[in-house]
């Protein structure tokens, strides 16, 4: 079984411990970070599917997101490297009323190894709370809003109505999570709608660039 194989699998079973070693073994064979990166991001599809058919449980979610994360933390330094021309900076937060951070925390994740300088609210933020990130930090170009829950839907909503009328400029807004469609995201007024992290990464490169 070749390195990544392995690396691939230690996410999937969640085994955090493994992972950071098994990483560096992959580099030193020469493997690319960026191939690294992409074979977790595939682990992550592979738990995400098997949740989503009622195969595996939110415990088992987070020990794979804790493991890509302690991945991720030994291939940083490559990966921002190989994209020092920064794609600006996304802030990122679950909407207000909602407590989830799973799939924000995958996509930040994948934000920053795209290129973004991340700053992330956490969970239950309010409106304001996005309006003073954008007006603390430079060169914010995206703004990405989570909710996993139907009942923060209208909470969503209201982000992306305050967001799109502060009268601020210079940035999209992209939305994400379970209950979101591409028609939910079009009504409320977003820019851009992703289903997953590895979705999110590459629709958040085409509206900046757009």
């Amino acid at each position: 079984m070749s390195k990544i194989q392995e690396v691939k699998t230690m996410v999937e079973t969640g085994k955090a411990k493994l992972v950071p070693g098994l990483v560096q073994e992959a580099l030193d064979e020469g493997n690319a970070a960026g191939d690294i990166l992409q074979a977790m991001i595939a682990s992550m599809g592979v738990v995400g599917d098997k949740f989503s058919k009622g195969e595996a449980y939110v415990p088992e979610m987070l020990m794979s997101a804790k493991a890509m994360s302690k991945g991720v933390d030994v291939l940083k330094p490559l990966l921002t490297g190989e994209s020092s021309s920064s794609l600006g900076t996304c802030v990122i937060g679950t909407v207000q009323g909602d407590l989830h951070d799973i799939g924000k925390n995958l996509v930040a994740m994948m934000l920053e190894s795209a290129g973004f300088n991340v700053v992330d609210l956490g969970v239950d933020v309010s409106a304001d709370k996005f309006l003073e990130a954008i007006k603390q930090n430079q060169n914010v170009n995206l703004v990405a809003c989570s909710g996993l829950l139907t009942t923060t839907m209208p909470s969503m909503r209201e982000t992306v109505q305050t967001l799109k009328a502060s009268g601020l400029t210079g940035f999209k807004v992209i939305v994400g999570g379970a209950p979101v469609t591409q028609e939910m995201a079009d009504e409320i007024g977003a820019d851009g709608f992703a289903s997953d992290a590895g979705s999110a990464a590459v629709k958040a490169k085409e509206l900046v660039k757009a």
